[in-house]
């Protein structure tokens, strides 16, 4: 179904572009090409597909224990923060340690960031939704300050242009490349490391059986003894942590630098790629790869066929809408097949005849 889904949304992308005097098949064309056309452009596609997949499993995380985390981008932003403030501050250490200190350091500021949300739902029952949302614009209000006040580059001072971003990474900071003259970097063996790690978190510990039993049914984990608000709690903060990491990889893998706009969406699309991939780490895996796919031939696509932005902004939205409404019609149609089967096991169920009394 989620495949449908992406062929439906182009296939209204395809009328559009018709509307536009444009010819789909080239556009398409160029947006594979623009994807996986090349090793550099494999090699950008994997890039992006990096922190979508770290989102996206923290999504499957927070989804499997009943929660909605829709703070991805704050978490980024945060995470990004943090490992620039602690690379600059221990710019001295070899980058054996200083490497695994940063995406430490983004990790655990991106689990105090969705933390904060699941001890306001598990003590006060605040609305997830909500506060999640709503620390994404405090962290975009914190990033602007920190990067005009005292994270501020003292190149940007002296020229007086006043960019909001952090000086260069130290290069010990930097993440190792994989491939030379491209971006792809080590940090796509980590995300591949966490989505292992997250399954085996989920299916094969006694915290993940209850962040997954609790998401299931809430009020039989609160009847068998499990701490309900806690698990909710937990699966926020791990959540958050994914997709603070997230924000350190790019920053020390992409940018080598805290600047605005380091999130790029990815907090939003994250959602998406989960979704795509059935909340499952695993599956999280290609659904990462499609989307980081068409985030970089969409990019092609626009610069060959002359297409507004609007455009790409409009597709990527519509993949989102079908992908989600595919999971929801799944949903309801699998209720529907596991009622009927109820009513057929009722009907052919025999009824014995009552015993005779003597």
């Amino acid at each position: 179904m989620p495949v449908i889904a992406v062929l439906l949304a182009l296939a209204i992308g395809a009328v559009m572009l018709l509307a536009l005097k444009v010819n789909p098949i080239t556009a398409y064309s160029a947006l594979i090409e623009g994807a996986v056309g090349s090793p550099y452009a494999i090699t950008q596609t994997l890039v992006k597909a990096t922190p979508l997949l770290l989102v996206g499993l923290g999504i499957c995380i927070a989804f499997r224990g009943g929660v909605i985390n829709i703070g991805g981008e704050g978490q980024i932003i945060v995470g990004g923060l943090a490992t620039t403030a602690v690379t600059l501050a221990f710019a001295g250490l070899p980058a054996i340690l200083l490497i695994p200190l940063g995406m430490l350091t983004g990790l655990v500021a991106g689990g105090i960031w969705g933390g904060i949300a699941g001890v306001l739902k598990a003590r006060f029952g605040v609305n997830e939704i909500l506060t999640t949302i709503m620390m994404n614009a405090i962290a975009q209000q914190l990033s602007n300050f920190l990067l005009r006040g005292p994270l501020i580059d003292p190149k940007e001072l002296q020229a007086g242009t006043m960019l909001a971003q952090s000086p260069p990474l130290p290069e010990n900071a930097w993440l190792p490349r994989l491939v030379p003259q491209t971006l792809l970097h080590a940090g796509v063996i980590v995300a591949l490391v966490m989505a292992v790690v997250v399954y085996i978190l989920l299916w094969r510990t006694v915290a993940g059986y209850r962040i997954r039993a609790v998401g299931l049914n809430p009020d039989a984990s609160r009847y068998a003894g499990i701490r309900v608000p806690m698990y909710q709690a937990l699966a926020l903060l791990l959540s958050g942590a994914l997709a603070g990491l997230a924000g350190s990889v790019e920053v020390m893998g992409v940018s080598h630098r805290m600047m605005d706009g380091v999130s790029a969406g990815y907090g939003f699309s994250g959602i998406v790629a989960a979704l795509f991939g059935k909340l499952h780490p695993l599956g999280a895996i290609p659904a990462s790869a499609i989307f980081g796919a068409l985030l970089v031939g969409a990019d092609k696509m626009q610069r060959a066929v002359q297409v507004p932005s609007a455009l790409i902004d409009t597709l990527n939205g519509l993949i989102v809408l079908f992908v989600v409404s595919s999971d929801i019609y799944m949903r309801r149609r699998q209720k529907k097949q596991q009622t009927a089967a109820k009513i057929v096991e009722k009907v052919d169920t025999p009824v014995l005849p009552a015993m005779p009394v003597k």
